[in-house]
């Protein structure tokens, strides 16, 4: 099966779950406050896609107790103690037909995806009517505006690896248009700022780490450079915004 996010990159690592956990560490909060202003029921059932580490699967089993709650994802090793379905399914595929859902949520995945559009007006046909789709994903900043030279070039390595494995670090642009143009009303969006540095504020150590071999691999980086890196991750006056995170989210038509 198509392995469908970022881990493609190191699904087997000793850092992949490092990985999950610094995005759910970084986002959770933000996505919690999006789907509450949805006003979810107790009853809801919901599907969340690229579930990785779980933590917003768990979220919805506690906030929709009574409905039902399934996460899906290409890797279900790291979906433990979850209180809800574990589904190991490529959504990439064009056979899969989860179901109908009063939420589905994918963060993190789509931008992964070379089938990205598509999936989302599949997803858009998932919802009950006046069912939400919610997808949250990075926009990543050009590498060049970065204050430090060394991030600079650790960054456009960074996107060149995403790139030729099919990535978009760009695509979460286009998202409000790509939902209003899936048949969806009500759209909405918003944005919170991604951390580099500041100490334990920090969420890109394990996600460099994640793809170092592979930019080291390719000369893409020195060892040199990633030590400074290191260096600098230690330091209180290392701070960088290298990109957004934006959510976007529509509703399906209740006539």
């Amino acid at each position: 099966m198509t392995r469908y996010t970022d881990s493609a990159l190191g699904k087997d690592s000793p850092t992949e779950h490092g990985r999950l956990t610094s995005i759910q560490n970084a986002a959770d909060a933000g996505t919690i406050g999006v789907i509450e202003a949805l006003d979810p029921r107790p009853d809801w059932d919901c599907l969340d896609l690229g579930a990785g580490a779980g933590s917003i699967a768990r979220w919805l089993t506690q906030r929709c107790p009574l409905g039902r709650v399934l996460a899906n994802d290409i890797d279900i090793r790291h979906l433990t103690d979850l209180g809800a379905a574990a589904q190991e399914a490529d959504l990439t595929d064009p056979a899969y037909a989860p179901g109908r859902f009063d939420l589905v949520h994918a963060r993190y995945v789509l931008c992964h995806l070379p089938e990205r559009d598509e999936i989302v007006r599949r997803a858009a046909g998932w919802l009950k009517p006046g069912g939400y789709l919610v997808v949250t994903d990075p926009y990543q900043l050009p590498a060049e505006t970065s204050p430090f030279p060394v991030v600079r070039r650790i960054m456009a390595a960074y996107e060149r690896v995403y790139a030729g494995h099919g990535a978009d670090l760009h695509w979460a642009r286009g998202l409000p248009a790509l939902l209003a143009a899936s048949g969806l009303g009500e759209i909405g969006y918003t944005g919170t700022l991604g951390r580099m540095g500041n100490l334990d504020q920090d969420r890109w150590r394990p996600l460099v780490a994640q793809v170092k071999p592979k930019m080291l691999a390719d000369g893409l980086i020195e060892q040199s450079e990633m030590d400074e890196f290191e260096r600098l991750l230690n330091s209180s006056t290392f701070i960088d915004i290298p990109q957004f995170t934006i959510s976007v989210w529509g509703r399906a038509v209740t006539g």
